[in-house]
């Protein structure tokens, strides 16, 4: 029955005091609970000759249940994964086991085996930035950034306590190394591209010597500049020489487009010369044979061939001749010469002489002006003949 229940008697408290004895007991509540937890577990009391008891010790099940519940916890705290991306190595006692752990699900012994493990498949990335001499005794202002992956895991874990501050001062020391031997203007200038791969290839020696298992992917130089104090005048210095290699090209350019014109101006002419040349020496040979032939016919009938002679030159004449006939006796006191239509044919005769001749005159067209002469007398054979 409960202690608070009717009948149950309000004298007593659920530690079996009394309630006009004062305040609780604590030594003896503590040993009432301590027997119930006792008498829980499978345990009793036992009375003795001198009235004493003693605590019975627990049962071997529950002993048996809570070693196997430890095991169990501890045989999974030595389930671990690799990830896809990582590698592995294990420490059993602190010595390394060799060989490397895969990615996948694995298990070690803890409390005896430590598992290290790293990334190797991501890109890291460490910045330097730092001021500097070239060789020519000038400073410069070098930012760049080295790329690296874990190369040897068992390298980067345990050869070097801090591989990548290793690393951040081998930086240092190439850089330096590399610019101190290299002139101003090819640090700022073309010469920074085989400045990043010879740095890089200084940065990968320093860390295989070392041993700390990390393969530099890129060295990239982001930025050179000269000292502040100075960037003005390297300024002005950079844009003269940009001016000079602009006018450079442009003269090039110039002379790549004017020197093909002239060599082909100066073939046009020398196929003209060649063409005249040929020209004039057949019409030379052709007036030649002409006149050989013509003195021939000469000696056989010199009559016939001289009155011949003479009809041919007067047709000749006449016909690249502007003529005008002047009727003296019929006519009257007023004579009317169209000077101005004589001149437009003349005109128009010369432009077209030029235009089949292509530009030059020759003396064998001399006969091509035309022009009135009025006061001249007529030829006549006699004059011919002469």
């Amino acid at each position: 029955m409960a202690w608070n229940e009717p009948g149950g008697g309000d004298d007593k408290d659920p530690w079996g005091n009394r309630g006009d004895q004062g305040p609780p007991d604590l030594d003896e509540a503590f040993k009432k609970l301590q027997n119930n937890l006792t008498e829980m577990f499978g345990g009793g009391r036992r009375g003795s000759g001198g009235g004493g008891g003693g605590a019975m010790p627990f049962n071997s099940n529950v002993i048996l249940l809570g070693l196997g519940i430890v095991l169990f916890i501890w045989f999974a705290m030595g389930v671990y994964v690799i990830d896809q991306q990582e590698k592995g190595i294990v420490l059993r006692f602190g010595k390394a086991l060799p060989g490397e752990v895969l990615p996948g699900l694995h298990w070690n012994p803890p409390l005896i085996d430590r598992v290290m493990k790293a990334n190797v498949t991501r890109v890291r990335t460490i910045e330097h930035d730092a001021q500097m001499l070239t060789e020519d005794e000038n400073i410069v202002k070098v930012k760049m950034s080295v790329q690296y992956v874990i190369g040897d895991i068992r390298a980067y874990l345990l050869q070097v306590s801090d591989p990548d501050q290793t690393l951040s001062e081998a930086t240092e020391s190439a850089l330096r190394h590399e610019v101190g031997s290299s002139e101003m203007n090819d640090v700022l200038t073309e010469g920074r591209a085989d400045l990043s791969q010879r740095v890089k290839e200084r940065i990968q020696t320093y860390m295989d010597r070392y041993g700390t298992g990390i393969a530099i992917r890129q060295v990239i130089i982001d930025e050179t500049a000269p000292p502040d104090e100075v960037l003005a005048a390297f300024d002005d210095v950079i844009k003269a020489r940009e001016d000079e290699i602009r006018f450079k090209n442009e003269a090039n350019a110039y002379a790549n487009q004017i020197v093909p014109e002239a060599r082909g101006q100066a073939q046009k002419i020398l196929e003209q010369s060649q063409g005249y040349e040929k020209r004039v020496v057949a019409e030379s040979g052709g007036e030649a044979e002409r006149f050989n032939k013509l003195y021939a016919a000469y000696k056989l009938a010199p009559v016939v061939t001289r009155e011949r002679m003479y009809i041919d030159a007067m047709q000749s004449v006449y016909s690249n001749s502007t003529k005008v006939m002047v009727d003296v006796k019929g006519g009257s006191n007023l004579l009317y010469l169209p000077l101005d239509k004589i001149i437009q044919q003349s005109t128009q005769k010369q432009s077209s002489s030029s235009g089949d001749n292509g530009g030059t005159s020759s003396s064998g067209n001399s006969t091509s002006s035309t022009s009135v002469d009025t006061t001249s007398r007529p030829v006549s054979r006699r004059d011919y003949d002469r």
